[in-house]
């Protein structure tokens, strides 16, 4: 049953091309931009100026769309005792920390830092059970600073894998990014290659594991969500 229903989700994966999220955001400034460009129209005709605002109005949409964009995933792998990354970006946190707000002990901990220019859908990293879904109101830290990962506006979403391993995976708002969007709810399963959430014009997500765990990404390397392995849980 659950390979049926990993199946049927693949295959709405596979219809997106354009994130929902953004639809709201790009059909407002389309409107808004045709607005700019008909005003530029009528005031300039088709002179320099008319071309220069035409040509801005042009770069500023294709951005939006760029961000916007959602890439068809697949991991296409198997996936027991598989951590897949979250998001795509750049590793800024491979390391042993102290997790305080659910854990209250030592774990390893991945944090991928996204850019505006990155793919800003977020993956489930590993397949299991969600057993907590919890939404925190914070600062506005930028992202890549330590202290993000608790001061700043941020969801959590603990999971259980079918080996009895818990996962947490935190969604961090930045300076930019003030909205995060949780798709995650507790008591739902949830698979490799399914959307765990989205974030809004650049932050972060930490991803803390089991101290047995093995890391197979270092700092600085780039990631592509729910493609690279960054880490393998041991049992």
């Amino acid at each position: 049953m659950n390979a049926i229903n990993k199946i049927k989700n693949i295959k709405k994966l596979k219809k997106i091309r354009i994130h929902h999220e953004g639809t709201p955001t790009l059909v407002v400034s389309a409107i808004v931009l045709a607005g700019l460009c008909a005003i530029a129209y009528f005031v300039f005709r088709l002179t320099v100026p008319f071309y220069i605002l035409l040509a801005l109005a042009i770069v500023t949409y294709a951005i939006l769309v760029n961000f916007f964009r959602c890439p068809i995933r697949i991991f296409g792998h198997d996936t027991e005792g598989i951590v897949v990354a979250p998001a795509d970006g750049k590793v800024v946190v491979v390391e042993e920390v102290e997790e305080n707000e659910y854990f209250h002990d030592r774990r390893l901990m991945i944090s991928i830092f996204m850019s505006p220019l990155n793919v800003h859908a977020n993956w489930f990293p590993v397949d299991g059970y969600v057993t907590l879904v919890k939404h925190e109101r914070g600062n506005y830290h930028k992202a890549f600073l330590p202290k993000a990962s608790v001061e700043n506006e941020r969801s959590t979403i603990v999971i259980n894998t079918p080996e009895g391993q818990e996962v947490l995976v935190r969604q961090i708002a930045g300076a930019m990014a003030r909205r995060i969007v949780t798709y995650a709810r507790a008591d739902e399963e949830c698979y490799i290659d399914e959307h765990l959430g989205f974030i809004k014009f650049g932050s972060r997500v930490d991803v803390y594991l089991p101290l047995s765990s093995e890391f197979c990404i270092s700092r600085g390397q780039t990631t592509v969500g729910n493609n690279t392995i960054i880490a393998k849980l041991k049992y």
